[in-house]
């Protein structure tokens, strides 16, 4: 899908986190066609610099108000500029774009970092007869204000830390053989850094529960054209991250 180009206008622009920001921008085009699991791609100046666009997941999109909202990290020139819009500043936005997740009837979601984005917009779309519980990684008891954007979802939350500072010691998979053996989950759905989402992806293997996770790569166009963000697939396939993706049952690229 080649998505829509929308002059967004933003509605709200807020720091939550140390280098975490929240923005909701007015684009009713993708807030109606946007699916769980997709991106947008901004362009973050009307200049050279940068050059590229910024692939950013949806967290959220409401269809009856046109609003999509993206969270994002402050990691470079391109998204600090994104800190100093305001309200009515306008942005360019295409999407949506990529594969979705293919959202099953009992889900466990696992994030880190701004990998949570996605499992948020998950939680709050469930559709008529689906659930979820989420498992949510951090490093420590300063990362877990992501915690506080479930508190409206329908959705259980657990929580793992790297030094035991807040829920549970250790990483998502920590906690997965119990809570896959307590419940009946259809699938795994993952999102953050890789090491964490192979992780997830040996133990749902080993547990029997298909899984699929959302790489993240470097991007140009992020239509497909550029062929700048490829991936090795299993049987020797080769993927385009941004239109294959950016979600794959976890062993097409997890081998």
């Amino acid at each position: 899908m080649s998505g829509y180009v929308e002059m967004g206008e933003v509605v709200r622009n807020e720091q939550i986190g140390s280098d975490v920001w929240v923005m909701d921008i007015h684009a009713p085009k993708q807030a109606a066609e946007a699916k769980v699991g997709q991106f947008c791609n901004v362009r973050v100046s009307d200049s050279t610099a940068p050059l590229l666009r910024r692939p950013i997941s949806y967290a959220g999109f409401d269809a009856a108000k046109g609003i999509i909202t993206l969270l994002y990290r402050v990691v470079g020139s391109g998204t600090e500029l994104m800190t100093r819009l305001v309200v009515g500043d306008t942005l360019d936005c295409l999407g949506p774009l990529g594969e979705p997740y293919n959202t099953t009837e009992n889900m466990l979601l696992i994030g880190g970092g701004v990998g949570i984005a996605p499992m948020l917009c998950i939680a709050n779309n469930l559709k008529f007869g689906e659930q979820a519980q989420v498992i949510l990684g951090f490093r420590n008891e300063s990362e877990t204000f992501w915690a506080d954007l479930f508190k409206d979802s329908p959705v259980k939350v657990h929580i793992t830390t790297d030094d035991g500072s807040v829920g549970t010691k250790g990483f998502p998979t920590a906690i997965m053989p119990e809570l896959i053996g307590a419940n009946q989950f259809t699938s795994v759905m993952t999102c953050g850094p890789t090491p964490m989402m192979k992780g997830v992806a040996n133990v749902a293997k080993e547990l029997n529960v298909p899984c699929q996770v959302s790489l993240e790569e470097r991007m140009g166009c992020g239509t497909g054209g550029c062929l700048g963000c490829g991936c090795d697939g299993a049987g020797g396939k080769r993927y385009k991250v941004c239109k294959d993706g950016p979600v794959f049952p976890a062993e097409e690229v997890f081998f």
